[in-house]
Formats: structure tokens, C-alpha cells, sequence
């Protein structure tokens, strides 16, 4: 997803200089971009306003802020750091004060939208941090996001994210179950569709992802891998405050389910091959 973003920022007018694990992907967005390439993330910092990483999970956040290579080595006073990771709010608040005793700025940014939202440039950006960096850096964010809201303090940004992924994933299951009833009914599954997706039952993920679900077409993005990562997160927070989750819980165990079948790289709404067996 960081490429499409860091292309929006370029396209934008934006000096832009990009920085990824593998080569070939730093090479690639610069010629098509025509921006820089920096082979470590300090390097891709350096005299930079605004530094933007999207990786995988904490310790990924930690290598490219205060990593041996990390981006926090290089940064200006009073630059500001935007991690568009889902990971886990203690991260984010351990990385905001990591930044603070050097004088930059750490923001907790996750976004939803997935990979055509990145693309399109629509993407929801919830942020936890400071007022002062957070207005610096909105309108810059702006460029490939729809929604950019400042939620509270530091780790509020990833909170907001389990709420978003708690919601989607309850409404992936409940989509499937009433999809693999309607097969097993005997309906149009797609008639059926067309038809309640203009009343109360409509979702982002029906509109979506229905029709696909009923043709068995799950190569559409966000993987079973990446949101069982997000669900866990939001579990352990839930522990932390008291939370109930049962249904999310449930719902976890499914997807582990389909780990255990291989289909950990499929995208989310795969949740309906389990109702068919």
C-alpha cells in the first residue's frame, strides 16, 4: 500500500524519497515516479518534513524508527513521523516518546481501504498523537486519503483501527453466513444480492465483496494472514481494559481454520469456503 501512497504524494508535487526491503520495489516507484531511492530507512529521512513508513507489524515499526538503520537517527527537530502500520497502540505510544526525547514528532496513523483505496487515493486515516504535528501533516495526508480524523493522544490512532477491524470482521462472517444460506435455500444467490443490498442488511464488504464471495474469487487484498495479526491485536487490548469480544473471538478461530487449510494468503471475505463443507 505505501507505494500508491507515496506515489499520490509525488503526483502531488511533493519531493519524495522512498524506501523498502526489497530493492527492486525502491528502483521500480522511482522511475515510474521519478523520485529518489534511499537504500535505509535513515537515509530516506534525512531532511525530510514528514517521514511515512507502512510495514507489517511492531517490531517492523521499531526496525525502521530506532532500528541500527532507523529512521529517528536522521530526522530534523520538529520533523514528524507518520506510521500508517496496523499495530498495537503500546508500540505507538513507546515510539511517541522515543521521538519526543529527540524533538520530532510521532503520529499513530492507520488507515482502511485496502489496497484500491491506497490506489485511488480514498483511504480512512484515524491518528493518534499532538495537535500541532497533526495539522502540519493533514492536509499533506489529504492527498491519498477521503478521512483523516485526529482521535485523541498517542496510541489513540491504533485503538480506533480494532474498532474498525472488529466491525469489518463481523460483518464479513454475518455476510457469509446469510450468502452460503441462500445457496443452501436454493435462491439466486446474486438475485439475492441485488435485492437486500438496496435496504437494511447493505455494507461496504456486500456491495463489495458479495458476488465475488459466491463465485469463489478471494484475490482481492487484505489476507486472512494480515487480519488475524489485526484481530489478535485487538484482542490483547480488549484483555487490557475489559472489553468483550466473543464474537470476534469466534470469528478468529475461523480464520485460523483456514490458515490451517493454506489459505492464509487469500483475502478476508474467504470466510464463506468454511460454510461450505
Amino acid at each position: 500500500m505505501g507505494g500508491p501512497m507515496a506515489g499520490h504524494l509525488a503526483k502531488a508535487g511533493h519531493t519524495v524519497t522512498v524506501y523498502n526491503r526489497t530493492r527492486a520495489k525502491v528502483q521500480a516507484w522511482a522511475a515510474q515516479h521519478q523520485g529518489m531511492a534511499a537504500d535505509t530507512p535513515a537515509e530516506a529521512a534525512k531532511g525530510a518534513d514528514i517521514v511515512f513508513s507502512c510495514v507489517g507489524n511492531d517490531n517492523d515499526v521499531r526496525e525502521v524508527t530506532i532500528g541500527s538503520n532507523g529512521a529517528f537517527q536522521a530526522m530534523a527537530k520538529n520533523a514528524i513521523f507518520v506510521d500508517h502500520t496496523t499495530a498495537s497502540a503500546a508500540v505507538a505510544q513507546e515510539l511517541h516518546a522515543a521521538a519526543r526525547k529527540l524533538g520530532i514528532h510521532f503520529l499513530d496513523a492507520p488507515v482502511s481501504g485496502g489496497q484500491s483505496g491506497a490506489e485511488q487515493g480514498i483511504l480512512t486515516v484515524m491518528v493518534g498523537g499532538d495537535d500541532e504535528p497533526f495539522a502540519r501533516t493533514e492536509p499533506v495526508i489529504r492527498h491519498f486519503a477521503r478521512a483523516v480524523m485526529l482521535m485523541g493522544p498517542s496510541g489513540s490512532g491504533q485503538k480506533t483501527k480494532m474498532v474498525n477491524q472488529i466491525c469489518v470482521a463481523g460483518v464479513i462472517q454475518g455476510l457469509a453466513e446469510g450468502l452460503a444460506f441462500a445457496q443452501h435455500a436454493g435462491l439466486d444467490a446474486k438475485r439475492a444480492v441485488d435485492v437486500i443490498s438496496k435496504g437494511a442488511a447493505t455494507s461496504w464488504q456486500m456491495e463489495n465483496r458479495g458476488k465475488t464471495m459466491i463465485d469463489d474469487k478471494f484475490d482481492f487484498g487484505f489476507a486472512v494472514d494480515l487480519m488475524r495479526k489485526d484481530l489478535r491485536i485487538a484482542m490483547e487490548e480488549a484483555r487490557a481494559n475489559g472489553a468483550q469480544l466473543p464474537a470476534i473471538a469466534l470469528i478468529d478461530q475461523f480464520y485460523a481454520k483456514l490458515q490451517e487449510q493454506g489459505a492464509g494468503r487469500l483475502d478476508t471475505s474467504s470466510l464463506i469456503k468454511l460454510l461450505r463443507k
